[in-house]
């Protein structure tokens, strides 16, 4: 997989995260992201002129997917967005920074067994139900983390209660030297039909965490 390493900015330490090179990323921040996601289109069609029919929806896709992900609390977004013979394909990976403490303020445990033990898996009970695993897995010089995956449904945004069913990767990364904070790393895709293949590209790319 080609990628271009890209530090995460506001992080507690400093974060870098590898996505591949056609991906796209670029300023979430409501005051930058305009400018941004039409620099982006207008350079990647240069590339690929095969995209200037798709102008717009391209444009659009970007700028929602950059409005959920600031709405909900991220730092960093990369994400795909590919139209195919006129169907589009995209997902997302965010991070996030996450207090490691209750709705009361205690302090939780960021030991990443302790956090997968608190998570809950869904077990589905035909087939085209939503599902979730939990499981802990080792990321190259960060150690043992804390993982979900699945496919789940997630509210449409914050404070709507209508929810999108999504291939869905989400793990959890104790912030060395730091005990009340947990990077949350989040890979989502609407495609369902490739959710398999999906979540083996989630997590090439969650491997590539680094604190630096």
């Amino acid at each position: 997989m080609s990628t271009a390493s890209t530090p995460v900015p506001h992080a507690p330490v400093g974060v870098s995260l590898c996505v591949p090179e056609s991906w796209w990323e670029f300023d979430i921040r409501p005051e930058g992201r305009d400018a941004t996601v039409r620099a982006l289109v207008d350079e990647r069609i240069r590339e690929i002129p095969e995209l200037a029919p798709y102008r717009a929806d391209v444009a659009n896709m970007l700028r929602r997917m950059a409005r959920d992900a600031h709405a909900s609390g991220a730092i960093y977004m990369g994400c795909m967005a590919e139209n195919f013979d006129g169907v589009p394909l995209s997902a997302t990976v965010t991070v996030s920074v996450l207090g490691a403490q209750n709705k009361q303020g205690a302090a939780l445990s960021t030991d990443p067994r302790a956090i997968a033990d608190s998570l809950r898996s869904i077990t589905p009970r035909r087939e085209g139900d939503a599902w979730r695993s939990v499981t802990t897995v080792d990321i190259s010089q960060v150690g043992t983390v804390a993982r979900t995956f699945g496919v789940e449904d997630v509210p449409v945004a914050h404070g709507d209660s209508r929810t999108l069913r999504m291939v869905l990767t989400q793990t959890y990364v104790p912030v060395p030297g730091v005990t009340e904070q947990v990077v949350l790393v989040s890979c989502a895709s609407p495609v369902l039909d490739l959710a398999e293949a999906l979540h083996d590209v989630f997590d090439a790319v969650t491997s590539t965490l680094r604190f630096v």
